[in-house]
């Protein structure tokens, strides 16, 4: 029988990783297992290739749904990235032994399915589907059942920083490293001492006991995942190797102690019958941010940057130098904020650091002690600057790579030509890029970038570009996550490049589209993203014809119109879309009169707003016959007595501001529609159409004003007290300045309503007359 030695360390553990380099040099395995997916095994070589930059994760996908997939995160430091490139680097052979993911993806798959009945036997909102979210298994069961036994023995030892009780505890200790192990063991080996047997999750008859895998400590996963290591432990046994080491996570310790296996018989019960899924592998670049507990997937590291700091420099130098080269790092950081940060400073909090640490008891200084030594030296107890520090030093902004022969699917690998060839790389941290669409280089990134978010893979992110009067420019914040890994993966079913994946996309989409706004805002996404509108623009043109909902056509409008007063920009052909403009825009200005009266007041609002969608869309194109249908359209809304006073009075002002209204014409609609006889609500929702966002009207037009403060001043109490709140929301839209110069007006030239209004006591008057010239902006004399 082999030798078999069992190392038992955290993933990602800078301590851990140390550890087992160690313990390897000292063993010199012929044969290195490691907990994780055997899928990845066909890929490992790839690790000890000079372009495998980590951090990088392993990730293997269902081929069939590959947002049922599950990443292996690994960093520098991580133990299990060092077992592998330690492996490759001397000979050894290197296996990977944990629960194969086809099982894996299988269990989850109808655990998912599960939940989704469960939730439809409950209320009644929780029945909807829901989009799968990729899962992450970060070799490291025990992070993801929420079990970090070292976390455990650190807190019993009075330590809130597993690593450092690590450091003191096992990498300070006397003896040799495969002592340290072994005594690890034993203590994981006291906390799981009142564990019970494991029973088989698949019953005789063939079903998966769901409930028992769906316990959140995963106990049954446990045991289904130790049973497959011990499995392959065994079977690596009999395969003639003289020493064997096996990196697992703690937990798994002592359940892989080859003098504590239960019997083979024992372990193939456990996976009889386990369903399979088809599952694919690939290497995927990770960023250090994503190995963060903030980042919400459980890969168990909160500091990263400061880990990679730790497994790089405390190698080769005492806990001091590591302590000074971190604090000039820092200080670094600070100066890049134009915070001055002199090396008298951080020689400073470099006794500081080492002063606390021997306050606290503790061997050199950790974290906590530079954090505290930074803030109160190097930052002057500011905590701001730090934070910037935090996020690029203690979490980093690192992003890993993958060399050009990593398999990867068709789209990926015609992505990454993309990227070469517009200079686009991707990046951890958020970068805006301003493009002009003038030049071919331009032009070639924004439809990458627009092809993109058609096929779900939101790399970029359209920002505002700032001031600009033309149509030339655009900006984007781009930041690449690995979630679009599998993003990419799951675009892949569309097609093998990114043009004929969003063509096929894009014609899906258009099948699915729920109304005539949602195709038009394909078209234009189309468009930016020159892929062929041929498909989408008959699919629109054939619902447009027998369409008769004038909400879903004016909503149409406003896209189509932008793509046919901007698509020259890109040089693209329009004129299909065109015709299909014209005809929406006919249809929707026949339909709009009856479908706008007798509404209640949501109705009202929604349809309000497609009415100014669609104006903006009709005056960018200025087309005269289309215009002039349309001001007809507006004049009908106006002049009917049934329409809404939010609708009728937002058409008159469109028609004033086109000067298709004189203001003789508006003043005798306003006066009609603020008569006695006229209903309050709606008169001031007329007036909230009327003066939407712009006081101007009311600033040059006396008349206009008198009318508007004659009504308010007759409105009773009861009347005024309803119709405040919209007043309040339409004058709040006005700048104070705009309110300062209406009130000015109104002051200095009564109306009639002041005017005949009966005396008023002015003394008693003056404390309300104040108030009201403080919100007016007036200036006040006593």
């Amino acid at each position: 029988m082999p030798d078999v030695h069992i190392l038992g360390i955290r993933h990602h553990g800078p301590g851990s990783a140390r550890s087992v380099a160690e313990a390897l040099d000292a063993l010199a395995p012929t044969l290195v297992l490691i907990e994780g997916a055997p899928e990845l095994d066909p890929i490992a070589a790839l690790a000890g290739d000079p372009d495998m930059i980590p951090p990088v994760a392993g990730l293997v996908y269902a081929v069939d749904d590959p947002r049922r997939a599950s990443f292996y995160p690994l960093a520098s430091f991580s133990p299990e990235w060092v077992a592998l490139r330690w492996a490759l680097a001397n000979g050894s052979s290197v296996r990977s032994i944990d629960l194969p993911e086809t099982h894996g993806v299988a269990i989850r798959q109808r655990l998912a399915q599960r939940e989704l009945l469960e939730e439809a036997d409950g209320p009644e909102e929780a029945a909807g589907p829901r989009e799968p979210v990729p899962t992450v298994q970060p070799t490291a069961g025990d992070a993801r059942q929420g079990r970090d036994p070292i976390a455990a023995l650190a807190g019993a030892a009075g330590y809130d920083d597993p690593e450092r009780w690590w450091e003191d505890a096992v990498e300070r200790r006397e003896g040799s490293v495969l002592e340290r192990f072994a005594a690890l063991s034993s203590a994981i080996a006291e906390l799981r001492r009142d564990e019970s047997a494991a029973a088989p999750v698949v019953g005789h008859d063939g079903e998966l006991d769901l409930a028992a895998l769906a316990d959140p400590l995963g106990t049954a996963m446990t045991a289904l995942r130790e049973a497959a290591m011990r499995t392959a432990i065994r079977a690596a046994s009999k395969g003639g190797d003289e020493r064997i080491a096996v990196v697992c996570g703690a937990w798994h310790a002592p359940a892989l102690e080859p003098a504590s296996f239960p019997s083979a018989a024992a372990d193939r019960l456990l996976l009889r019958g386990l369903p399979k899924a088809k599952v694919a592998a690939a290497w995927v670049p990770w960023t250090a941010s994503r190995l963060s507990y903030a980042s919400g997937y459980g890969a168990g590291v909160s500091s990263p940057g400061w880990y990679r700091h730790l497994f790089e420099h405390a190698r080769s130098g005492s806990a001091s130098d590591v302590a000074t080269v971190w604090l000039v790092k820092v200080a670094q950081e600070l100066r890049r904020q134009g915070i001055d940060a002199s090396t008298a400073s951080v020689v400073e909090a470099d006794r500081l650091a080492s002063a606390l640490a021997t306050v606290r008891g503790r061997p050199g200084p950790g974290l906590d002690e530079l954090d505290d030594a930074a803030l109160s030296v190097l930052a002057d107890g500011n905590p701001l600057p730090l934070s910037l520090v935090h996020d690029r030093l203690v979490v980093g902004d690192d992003i890993g790579s993958v060399p050009a022969a990593a398999p990867l699917t068709p789209l990926a690998a015609d992505l990454e030509r993309a990227q070469r060839a517009t200079r686009l790389k991707p990046a951890a941290h958020p970068q805006t890029v301003t493009l002009d669409l003038r030049t071919d280089a331009g032009r070639a990134r924004s439809t990458l970038l627009h092809r993109l978010r058609l096929l779900g893979i939101p790399w970029g992110a359209p920002v505002d570009a700032g001031r600009t009067t033309g149509t030339f420019k655009e900006a984007w914040e781009l930041a690449w996550s690995p979630e679009l890994a599998v993003a990419v993966v799951e675009a892949s079913v569309y097609g093998t490049t990114l043009a004929s994946a969003t063509a096929a996309k894009v014609a899906q989409d258009a099948r699915d589209a729920p109304d005539l706004a949602a195709l038009s805002e394909l078209i234009s996404q189309c468009l930016l993203a020159e892929t062929p509108v041929h498909d989408v623009v008959a699919r629109l043109a054939e619902r447009a014809a027998t369409h008769t909902d004038a909400l879903e056509l004016l909503a149409a409008i406003e896209p189509l119109a932008t793509v046919c007063r901007y698509g020259n920009v890109r040089g693209v052909e329009t004129g299909e879309v065109r015709a299909v403009l014209d005809e929406t825009a006919v249809r929707a200005c026949v339909g709009l009169p009856p479908a706008a009266v007798a509404l209640d007041d949501d109705a009202a609002t929604a349809l309000r707003s497609a009415v100014e969608s669609a104006h903006r869309g009709l005056t960018l194109l200025e087309d005269e016959d289309l215009l002039q249908r349309w001001w007809r359209t507006l004049g009908e809304l106006a002049d009917h007595d049934r329409v809404p006073g939010l609708l009728s009075g937002r058409a008159t002002r469109m028609l004033l501001d086109a000067a298709m209204l004189d203001a003789d014409t508006v003043a005798t609609r306003m006066s009609r529609a603020l008569s006695i006889a006229a209903d309050p609500a709606d008169a001031a929702g007329w007036i909230d159409g009327f003066l939407t966002g712009d006081a101007t009207v009311l600033i040059h037009d006396p008349a206009l004003l008198a009318l508007l403060d004659e009504w308010l001043g007759s409105a009773g109490t009861d009347v005024f007290d309803d119709i405040l709140p919209l007043l309040r929301r339409t004058f709040s839209a006005f700048t104070p300045a705009e309110r300062a110069r209406i009130g000015q007006r109104i002051s200095d030239g009564p109306s009639a309503a002041t005017a005949a209004a009966p005396d008023v006591d002015a003394a008693a008057a003056q404390a309300g007359l104040r108030a009201v010239a403080r919100l007016l902006g007036w200036k006040v004399v006593s």
